[in-house]
Protein backbone atom coordinates (compact mmCIF):
# COMPACT_ATOMS: atom_id res chain seq x y z
CA UNK A 1 0.00 0.00 0.00
CA UNK A 2 2.80 2.47 0.57
CA UNK A 3 4.54 1.73 -2.39
CA UNK A 4 1.43 2.54 -4.30
CA UNK A 5 1.12 6.06 -2.53
CA UNK A 6 4.90 6.54 -3.21
CA UNK A 7 4.06 5.68 -7.30
CA UNK A 8 1.34 8.12 -7.26
CA UNK A 9 3.59 10.79 -5.28
CA UNK A 10 5.57 12.61 -7.74
CA UNK A 11 8.27 13.25 -5.67
CA UNK A 12 8.35 10.80 -3.19
CA UNK A 13 12.13 11.95 -1.11
CA UNK A 14 9.87 14.99 -0.48
CA UNK A 15 7.59 12.93 1.42
CA UNK A 16 10.24 11.65 3.75
CA UNK A 17 12.57 14.80 4.11
CA UNK A 18 12.92 16.33 7.02
CA UNK A 19 14.58 20.00 8.22
CA UNK A 20 17.63 19.75 9.58
CA UNK A 21 18.70 23.16 11.99
CA UNK A 22 22.14 23.97 13.04
CA UNK A 23 20.66 23.35 16.87
CA UNK A 24 20.71 20.04 18.79
CA UNK A 25 18.46 18.41 20.99
CA UNK A 26 20.41 16.91 23.47
CA UNK A 27 18.48 14.13 25.83
CA UNK A 28 20.44 12.14 28.95
CA UNK A 29 22.61 14.78 29.88
CA UNK A 30 24.48 14.31 32.93
CA UNK A 31 23.33 16.55 36.67
CA UNK A 32 27.22 17.19 36.74
CA UNK A 33 27.71 18.75 33.31
CA UNK A 34 27.83 22.40 32.45
CA UNK A 35 27.87 24.68 29.30
CA UNK A 36 31.68 24.56 29.25
CA UNK A 37 32.06 20.50 29.24
CA UNK A 38 29.17 19.88 26.52
CA UNK A 39 31.07 22.86 24.16
CA UNK A 40 34.12 20.92 24.70
CA UNK A 41 32.12 17.53 23.56
CA UNK A 42 30.52 18.75 21.07
CA UNK A 43 33.09 21.34 19.69
CA UNK A 44 34.99 18.68 18.10
CA UNK A 45 32.53 18.11 15.23
CA UNK A 46 32.38 21.98 14.48
CA UNK A 47 32.10 25.20 15.66
CA UNK A 48 29.36 25.43 19.33
CA UNK A 49 28.18 28.77 19.30
CA UNK A 50 25.95 28.05 22.51
CA UNK A 51 25.24 25.71 25.29
CA UNK A 52 21.58 26.05 26.66
CA UNK A 53 21.73 23.47 29.63
CA UNK A 54 17.20 23.43 30.93
CA UNK A 55 17.02 23.37 34.70
CA UNK A 56 14.13 22.96 36.83
CA UNK A 57 13.08 26.34 38.72
CA UNK A 58 11.70 24.63 41.28
CA UNK A 59 14.29 21.94 42.06
CA UNK A 60 17.40 24.63 40.95
CA UNK A 61 18.97 21.77 39.17
CA UNK A 62 19.43 20.32 35.63
CA UNK A 63 16.69 18.58 33.88
CA UNK A 64 18.81 16.47 31.82
CA UNK A 65 18.48 18.06 28.48
CA UNK A 66 20.58 20.29 26.71
CA UNK A 67 20.50 22.63 23.28
CA UNK A 68 23.46 23.09 21.33
CA UNK A 69 23.94 25.34 18.78
CA UNK A 70 26.38 24.98 15.88
CA UNK A 71 27.92 27.40 13.25
CA UNK A 72 25.90 25.27 10.22
CA UNK A 73 23.78 22.58 9.79
CA UNK A 74 26.68 20.57 8.17
CA UNK A 75 28.51 20.84 11.51
CA UNK A 76 25.14 19.57 13.81
CA UNK A 77 24.14 16.98 11.21
CA UNK A 78 27.92 15.30 11.61
CA UNK A 79 27.52 15.68 15.48
CA UNK A 80 24.12 14.04 15.65
CA UNK A 81 25.21 10.88 13.53
CA UNK A 82 28.66 10.59 15.37
CA UNK A 83 27.96 11.26 19.24
CA UNK A 84 24.53 10.39 18.98
CA UNK A 85 24.33 7.08 21.75
CA UNK A 86 27.67 7.56 23.05
CA UNK A 87 29.35 8.63 26.67
CA UNK A 88 29.22 12.25 27.60
CA UNK A 89 30.29 13.09 30.90
CA UNK A 90 29.23 9.74 31.98
CA UNK A 91 26.25 8.74 30.64
CA UNK A 92 24.93 7.95 27.27
CA UNK A 93 23.19 10.71 25.32
CA UNK A 94 20.48 10.67 22.38
CA UNK A 95 20.36 13.58 20.38
CA UNK A 96 17.85 15.08 17.91
CA UNK A 97 17.32 18.06 15.62
CA UNK A 98 15.50 20.66 17.66
CA UNK A 99 12.39 21.77 16.15
CA UNK A 100 12.97 25.49 14.48
CA UNK A 101 10.37 27.66 16.02
CA UNK A 102 7.80 29.65 13.40
CA UNK A 103 9.10 33.55 14.36
CA UNK A 104 6.58 36.45 13.55
CA UNK A 105 4.67 35.03 10.75
CA UNK A 106 1.97 36.75 9.07
CA UNK A 107 -1.77 36.58 9.96
CA UNK A 108 -3.15 35.36 6.77
CA UNK A 109 -6.41 37.83 8.32
CA UNK A 110 -5.02 41.64 9.07
CA UNK A 111 -5.21 42.93 12.24
CA UNK A 112 -8.28 45.38 12.97
CA UNK A 113 -7.66 48.44 14.98
CA UNK A 114 -9.93 50.39 17.18
CA UNK A 115 -12.04 52.71 15.16
CA UNK A 116 -13.68 52.51 11.68
CA UNK A 117 -12.69 55.57 8.99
Amino acid sequence: MLNQFLNRCSTPSLLFSRTFSSTLFVKGVSFSSTEETLAQAFSQYGQVLRVDIMMDKFKRRPKGIAYVTFSSTEEAEKALLELNGRLVDGRVVILDTAKVAKQNQPDSKPKQTGGDS
